[in-house]
């Protein structure tokens, strides 16, 4: 069983930063596949990016050159560097995780998910 808990969301203007964090506790998190999702509302959960436990990255190709995914294994934490913010990056960011995972950009192999921080993007 893994607890995730995100933190970092907020209110910022476009072409703004943020970063996202999500701590993660359990047995052997450290050795968990990361990923972020985003919801916006009246939208389906979308998956951001992804990171192994090697460090193997992946990103939506919407947030690819902007984001970037990082995972520190001895705090037991994966980050979201969010760069050059839009608008459109608007949503509840969740947090997820899982052992093993054949699709990492597929929502539904994650069997783990922190509550969701909303960041929102001014325009």
């Amino acid at each position: 069983q893994v607890q995730l808990v995100e933190s970092g969301g907020g209110l910022v203007q476009a072409g703004g930063s943020l970063r996202l964090s999500c701590a993660a506790s359990g047995r052997s998190s450290s050795s968990y596949v990361m990923a972020w999702f985003r919801q916006a509302p009246g939208k389906e959960r979308e998956f951001v990016a992804a990171i192994t436990m090697s460090g193997r990255t992946n990103y939506a190709d919407s947030v690819k050159g902007r984001f970037t995914i990082s995972r520190d294994n001895a705090k037991n934490t994966v980050y979201l560097q969010m760069r050059v913010l839009k608008p459109e990056d608007t949503a509840v960011y969740y947090c997820a995780a899982d052992l093993i995972v054949a699709d990492l950009r597929e929502a539904s192999k994650y069997d783990y998910w922190g509550q969701g921080t909303q960041v929102t993007v001014s325009s």
